[in-house]
């Protein structure tokens, strides 16, 4: 039987009684140990705030309370369960600010209490786990808020969206999906009813974004999987082509471990390359994770991926073939 097991038992015994329950008896007749019926009553006591006396006159343990009735809380968190929960707090406050906060504040105390009680530090997710961001963007909690609340009650929004490409802003009426955390960033997938299709919306470009009384639209988890999940990458639509990929063996250390997408194809080749293909509907978040890996990689096919890293590569090597940099904003210290 589990510790929380255990406990409950015990307390069932000690529920609604108006007469304490002698240790003896608790012992002898009920079968909990001494050592383990110690810490139980340390546990109703001290995590659970049970008003848990021994009271002589009424022969042992008792609730005070007028009937000897005590209702335990709802939730009971062994240690390592409130060492998890602290830990996803913390996590959860960095991938996106505030988005839990109103849900776990009624709970805060109480569990800065048992982890007080435990000599747990509950500070310490915060002191010994390091989030490293790289190239992460500015979020919106409040626009966030909205966001998910419109994803999980399934209503419309009508937001601003700012388009970088295009550098402009468009209003438009959406049903969410679903939302996706995506390197260090939140995308939302959703029903655009203005272009009458799927798009996908980086949160933090959002500006603006007000609920609607309008039930979201639904579209099922195989349609948008197989339209926005079935290329590379973030970009929406289905794979126009494949991307055979080969890795110097020593690079393929690291990317055989990697999972580029969920349909990859791999395999070793006998002088130790790896060979990794890949499906793709637009070439541009590819082109850029081909390129970080410079002489370690060489592209099988197709030609137009080739050529397209053939001409990145050229426009790059061109910036350092016109001498020097005559300026710089940043002044490097003697």
């Amino acid at each position: 039987m589990s510790k929380l097991d255990e406990l409950y038992r015990l307390h069932r015994l000690l529920d609604g009684r108006r007469t304490g329950l002698p240790r003896s008896v608790l012992i002898d007749e009920h079968g909990f140990s001494r050592s383990s019926l110690t810490r139980l009553i340390a546990d109703l006591r001290d995590r659970l705030d049970a008003p848990l006396i021994h009271d002589r006159e009424r022969g042992g343990y008792r609730y005070d309370t007028a009937d000897g009735s005590h209702a335990l809380p709802g939730l009971w968190f062994t240690p390592a369960e409130l060492h998890a929960l602290f830990t996803l707090k913390h996590l959860l406050a960095n991938l996106a600010p505030g988005l839990l906060d109103d849900h776990l504040r009624p709970l805060q105390a109480r569990l800065d209490k048992l982890l007080e009680s435990q000599h747990l530090g509950a500070g310490e997710a915060a002191q010994r786990i390091r989030l490293l961001s790289i190239a992460s963007r500015r979020k919106n909690p409040r626009h966030f808020q909205t966001v998910a609340h419109a994803v999980l009650q399934r209503h419309r929004i009508r937001i601003d969206y700012y388009n970088r490409e295009r550098d402009e802003t468009s209003t438009r009426e959406i049903s969410p999906q679903r939302l996706a955390h995506y390197r260090d960033n939140w995308y939302l997938d959703a029903w655009c009813h203005d272009k009458k299709g799927l798009r996908i919306f980086a949160v933090e470009c959002i500006r603006t974004a007000t609920p609607l009384g309008k039930a979201a639209k639904t579209v099922t988890e195989s349609t948008l999987n197989r339209e926005l999940a079935s290329a590379y990458g973030i970009f929406a639509g289905l794979p126009v082509a494949t991307a055979v990929l080969r890795f110097t063996p020593k690079r393929a250390r690291w990317v055989a471990d990697e999972i580029w997408h969920p349909q990859q194809q791999s395999r070793w080749l006998e002088d130790g390359r790896y060979e990794l293909a890949v499906p793709y509907s637009d070439d541009r978040e590819l082109l850029m994770d081909i390129l970080k890996y410079g002489a370690e990689v060489e592209i099988v096919a197709p030609e137009t991926l080739r050529e397209a890293v053939r001409n990145q590569l050229d426009a790059a090597s061109g910036q350092y073939r016109r001498g020097n940099a005559t300026g710089s904003v940043f002044e490097h210290g003697d």
